[in-house]
């Protein structure tokens, strides 16, 4: 041991029991509560990840945490893009509906411009993709394959049971701790009542990479046989893997995000290949919208990509040497462009290309092409075009969020604020959660010249966002407002107490 004098010794001894006593004091607490639980046993209520977060409470803590993600600048709120995910996701979620296990909601999708491969799920079964993964995949079982993954690790509960396991694997270092503690004050020094501290610390930090890895393990397993019954090619899991270690190889220094949060180790990609080899091979045509929605995640990420002259660039040289869809999807990037630059004629055009090259049927059904169509319809500032665009495609797309959010703003835009209120009085009822709703009836309000309604919608909106401190001050706007009802008034009453009885809760 080195040397070291007695004052400088008890100076680092001193210290370190004020860092160990607390821990170690929490130790001590476990005991009367084990002890307790152990002479008044209670029927088992599930395994130790519903102990520790109960899908209800997982559920709001993702919903906690979307709320954040929602108000970054990096959250997509293009819902072309996200409905292609909702739709390839809720695909693979049908073909086996136990998979959704103990989750008390419906599964999100959603995408996050960057430019690194990365996915992830949250609690309570939110799932986002970055647009640099979605353009990395070359077919749809590729992109299948990660949100497969994905929801394997929501079926499974595994942030539930890190969290149980956590909650267990701090006994480690408290009682390292504690050995540290007894080693010291026998003279071993604090040299060896530190070294025995780190070596518990290292324990819990191992314990959590083997829990990482089984459950990385776990959620391709799961994720596997999500893929085969949606009737993906289950070797593009595999093909995925080894593109991912390849192009870590090419950066070493710099692996991408999704081998950082999703470690990658070769038994996995050999369990990925073995699981295909003993399934007969089943080829799976990609969906027109495939390659449609990897040129939109291209013109989203046009700022981390050198801009759109760049993407147009891209675009260019895909219509002259792509396949049949990737030169429809090259038009449609380039309609895309143009429709940015506020140049709709030039929009019109190429999507019209794009259309050419599809089947009647596709473009009847895909949501890319018809949402593009009522875009350049506004953006030539006919809204009336643009209406009845929307108001036939809301009776084939009757659950499209992105055709219902531009019927809305064709009502809007055409002001047709009686029908307009009623669409949203209907979007409501079927998305209580949807904040974005509130705002978009408190605009027809204002509108409309209501602003004790505007304030009470508004008031609605901070509220689902949780800030409740302003849905507090909107609701001390509306009440000031002439217009304001005496059933409104109520409400007003209702909300405030409801809201404040919110805050004390939390501030508890």
């Amino acid at each position: 041991m080195p040397f070291q004098d007695k004052t400088s010794s008890s100076r680092l001894l001193a210290s370190f029991r004020r860092m160990v006593l607390p821990l170690l004091a929490v130790f001590c607490m476990q005991f009367p509560v084990y002890a307790y639980a152990q002479a008044n046993p209670v029927p088992s209520i599930g395994d130790d990840a519903r102990t520790a977060l109960t899908p209800i409470q997982e559920y709001k803590l993702g919903r906690y945490i979307m709320i954040q993600i929602e108000q970054d600048p990096a959250y997509v709120k293009d819902d072309v893009l996200n409905e292609y995910l909702f739709v390839l996701g809720n695909k693979l979620i049908a073909a086996d509906p136990t998979i959704r296990g103990e989750l008390v909601n419906d599964f999100t999708f959603f995408g996050i411009k960057d430019r690194t491969l990365n996915a992830f799920a949250l609690p309570g079964g939110f799932i986002g993709v970055h647009t640099g993964l979605i353009l990395a995949t070359e077919t749809e079982s590729e992109l299948a394959s990660v949100l497969s993954h994905e929801i394997g690790h929501v079926s499974q509960r595994h942030i539930a049971r890190m969290m149980a396991s956590s909650q267990k694997d701090i006994l480690i270092p408290i009682a390292s701790a504690a050995l540290g503690l007894l080693a010291a004050a026998a003279g071993g020094g604090t040299d060896a009542a530190l070294g025995t501290l780190l070596a518990g610390q290292g324990l819990a930090i191992q314990k959590q990479i083997n829990f990482t890895r089984d459950a990385e393990k776990e959620a391709d397993r799961v994720g596997f046989q999500i893929l085969k019954r949606a009737g993906f090619d289950v070797n593009d899991m595999a093909a995925f893997f080894q593109k991912m270690q390849h192009a870590t190889r090419l950066y070493h220094d710099a692996p991408s995000q999704y081998l950082r949060t999703h470690p990658l180790t070769s038994d996995r990609i050999a369990d990925a290949e073995a699981r295909a080899l003993h399934e007969p091979y089943r080829q799976h045509a990609d969906s027109a919208d495939f390659q449609l929605i990897r040129a939109k995640a291209r013109v989203i990420q046009r700022d981390m990509t050198g801009g759109l002259y760049e993407a147009e660039k891209f675009f260019a040289e895909q219509v002259k040497k792509g396949t049949r869809y990737q030169v429809a999807a090259g038009y449609y990037g380039l309609a895309l462009i143009a429709l940015q630059r506020k140049d709709p004629i030039l929009a019109q055009l190429r999507l019209n290309e794009a259309r050419k090259i599809f089947s009647d049927t596709v473009n009847r059904q895909s949501i890319a092409l018809n949402v593009l169509a009522v875009q350049i319809a506004m953006e030539k500032g006919k809204p009336g075009d643009a209406f009845k665009i929307t108001r036939d495609a809301i009776d084939h797309f009757p659950s499209s969020r992105a055709m219902s959010n531009l019927h809305i703003e064709a009502l809007s835009k055409g002001h047709r604020y009686d029908e307009c209120l009623r669409f949203l009085r209907k979007m409501k009822q079927r998305y209580p959660e949807d904040a974005s709703l509130r705002k978009k009836t408190a605009e027809i309000y204002a509108g409309m010249g209501k602003k004790g309604l505007m304030h009470l919608s508004m008031a609605e909106y901070y509220h689902l966002l949780q800030a409740n401190e302003m849905a507090l001050e909107q609701l001390n706007l509306a009440r000031r407002e002439k217009d304001t009802t005496f059933y409104e008034h109520s409400l007003i009453d209702v909300y405030e107490r409801e809201w404040k009885a919110e805050i004390k809760e939390a501030k508890k």
